[in-house]
């Protein structure tokens, strides 16, 4: 498998990461949705959705929205919110999922960048471009692999409930790598496990759209969406319309 599909799908990874800002979440689609203002009831898609948050946030929105994400276990936890305008799916991004049929696509919080192969990459962007209507529009949201690379903690360690994480981060061969072993009761032994995000910029991402008649209209550095500087911003934001 490949580590995302494995770490993903672990209760361990839900355990580390527990302590994700919902609220920050919330306010960060409300900011988008100001600045998008996009009609009542348009349709949009959600990929790497996760466990639903920033789908669930849409849908109170008034929009009809759909939650694509690779991980089994965050679908099934996500299903229980359905609802007439809000729905998900077990999907690989790196498939086409429906044509031509949505107004607006996220994906958000650097859930991107996890392949091997440049085709790879090329074939997400492909499928989420594929899946806007002509005019749709793909907000993208990435790390800033400059502020990270100058400000990564090499070593950390975290106590949650009974479970040890001890994180190692270093870059290798143009990805960031967050290895994890994890030190638990229930474990015979100690489990590790690697998250790897390539160190995309904005070129390489700009590149990649253009390939999918997909053109940059705004480019942000925060929540807040204040203007993106490479030196300081930990965002990297991007807005993008499917032309054709």
């Amino acid at each position: 498998m490949n580590w995302f599909e494995n770490w993903f799908d672990s209760h361990y990874y839900h355990k580390l990461y527990f302590d994700r800002d919902e609220q920050e979440a919330a306010q960060f689609i409300g900011n988008l949705m100001q600045y998008l203002q996009p009609t009542p009831n348009s349709y949009m898609l959600d990929v790497a959705c996760g466990k639903g948050r920033h789908s669930i946030t849409l849908a109170t929105h008034h929009h009809t929205v759909t939650g694509i994400d690779i991980s089994p276990s965050s679908i099934s936890y996500a299903k229980q919110f359905e609802t007439d305008a809000l729905e998900f799916f077990q999907h690989d991004m790196r498939l086409t999922f429906r044509i031509n049929y949505y107004d607006y696509a996220f994906n958000l919080f650097t859930s991107f960048g996890y392949f091997d192969t440049k085709r790879e990459d090329e074939s997400a962007i492909r499928t989420i471009a594929q899946s806007l209507k002509p005019n749709g529009v793909f907000v993208f949201d990435y790390l800033n692999s400059v502020h990270v690379a100058n400000h990564l903690v090499a070593h950390e360690i975290k106590e949650i409930d009974g479970t040890t994480f001890r994180i190692n981060r270093f870059i290798d061969k143009g990805f960031f790598v967050k290895q994890i072993q994890i030190e638990d009761a229930a474990l015979a032994v100690p489990v590790i496990h690697q998250e790897r995000v390539a160190a995309f910029q904005l070129a390489d991402i700009e590149a990649m759209f253009a390939k999918q008649n997909l053109t940059i209209t705004a480019l942000f550095g925060d929540y807040q969406l204040n203007t993106f500087d490479t030196t300081i911003s930990k965002r990297m934001i991007i807005v993008a319309k499917k032309i054709v």
